[in-house]
């Protein structure tokens, strides 16, 4: 994808405003403008009625102010320089502590606005200060230290979150019939967040990369029996929501519609244990390699309680079993030759649909021969 999303890819925001809901999206984009591209579509071009973003969005946005440290005064947190200088939307300067704030309010008012023209509603609300620079409340800035400076944010984040969730509880309409996704979208960056007991981080593809935290939400939508409890056996992917959520809205994508997820709405909201149709793929961001001499495997499939890991070209595979070893300890791949070929397989046919990108320097492993070019 170069520089954003094209508009006319399928949009859940897009479906859902074309069923009559209202669409909103408070937070962080990622998805084309801000920095230094200010010819991207607006957030609004993709099935979206408002938006507030930040300085990797275009439209109105709130740009970040890093609190003052030490002999440093308050500053502008540097890459939203660049989105100031790119127009196309309001921008507003605030604290880093005070972003999902700004937020929070901006989500709140569309949901009174909705709610009063007796509109349901669709909202995206996508904090960003989770993310690195960590900069929390002087209060809450503990020794200062990295892991310190995250739980702060983190508590800031909890705190500023309150009163969307006291608004949908204490109105019974709204509490009646919302349903809150809670979802991570990457692992721990290190030294800040933890993995618990699984393996990696943030840019790798074992679990503690790409297993999130996930909690859904809705007093009047999840049967009784099932509040507070926890699904440890049921594999869902950020591919499966649109379907999912499309699914529990009652709302029919348009037929040429091809979503690479499943619907497993019924297994969201703790009605059933929808089982997945197939397998799932990643593959490493291309700007994290990892280590010269360790570097992170390229690809990675799961299909059941399997899991493949394995080098563009189809050297070092891993396969650990899931269900046995969530900590992915203990690399089966010798012992069972067929399976890593049918995942290999698999997981090199879905890689060939994916854009060309460009090789990375290969591995320094006492003399080999440089791998081929990355696709």
């Amino acid at each position: 994808m170069a520089q954003w999303l094209d508009p006319k890819a399928p949009s859940l925001a897009r479906f859902l405003k074309q069923s009559g809901y209202a669409t909103g999206h408070f937070g962080k984009w990622h998805l084309g403008g801000g920095r230094d591209v200010g010819e991207a579509p607006l957030i609004t071009e993709y099935g979206f009625d408002a938006s507030l973003t930040q300085f990797e969005g275009l439209g109105d946005r709130v740009l970040p102010v890093l609190s003052a440290q030490g002999d440093q005064p308050e500053r502008k947190m540097p890459l939203g320089v660049a989105s100031e200088k790119l127009g196309r939307g309001q921008v507003r300067w605030v604290k880093r502590s005070e972003v999902t704030k700004a937020f929070v309010d901006g989500a709140l008012t569309f949901i009174k606005r909705s709610a009063n023209e007796n509109k349901p509603f669709y909202i995206n609300l996508w904090p960003d200060d989770v993310h690195s620079p960590f900069d929390p409340p002087q209060h809450r800035r503990g020794d200062a230290g990295k892991r310190a400076l995250y739980h702060g944010v983190l508590e800031t984040m909890d705190e500023q979150l309150g009163p969307l969730f006291d608004a949908i509880r204490s109105d019974p309409k709204l509490r009646d019939n919302t349903l809150v996704v809670f979802a991570g979208d990457n692992g721990p960056e290190p030294g800040a967040g933890s993995a618990g007991p699984f393996r990696g981080a943030k840019a790798t593809l074992y679990e503690g990369g790409i297993r999130e935290p996930f909690i859904v939400w809705g007093p009047g939508i999840v049967p009784a029996a099932r509040r507070g409890s926890t699904n440890t056996t049921s594999v869902v992917s950020g591919i499966d929501l649109a379907p999912s959520l499309l699914g529990l809205a009652g709302v029919q994508a348009p037929a040429e519609t091809k979503f690479d997820g499943t619907d497993l709405g019924p297994t969201l909201i703790g009605k059933a244990a929808v089982a997945r149709t197939g397998p799932l793929f990643w593959k490493r961001p291309p700007d994290r390699p990892g280590p010269p001499r360790a570097r992170f495997p390229d690809l990675a499939v799961r299909d059941g309680d399997w899991k493949l890991l394995v080098e563009e070209d189809g050297s070092g595979p891993q396969l650990y079993d899931l269900a046995a070893d969530p900590r992915e300890a203990s690399n089966l791949a010798a012992a069972h030759p067929p399976i890593v070929e049918r995942l290999k397989q698999a997981v090199f046919a879905w890689n060939g649909t994916l854009p060309r990108r460009a090789a990375r320097a290969p591995a320094q492993r006492g003399g080999e021969a440089p791998a081929a070019p990355e696709r």
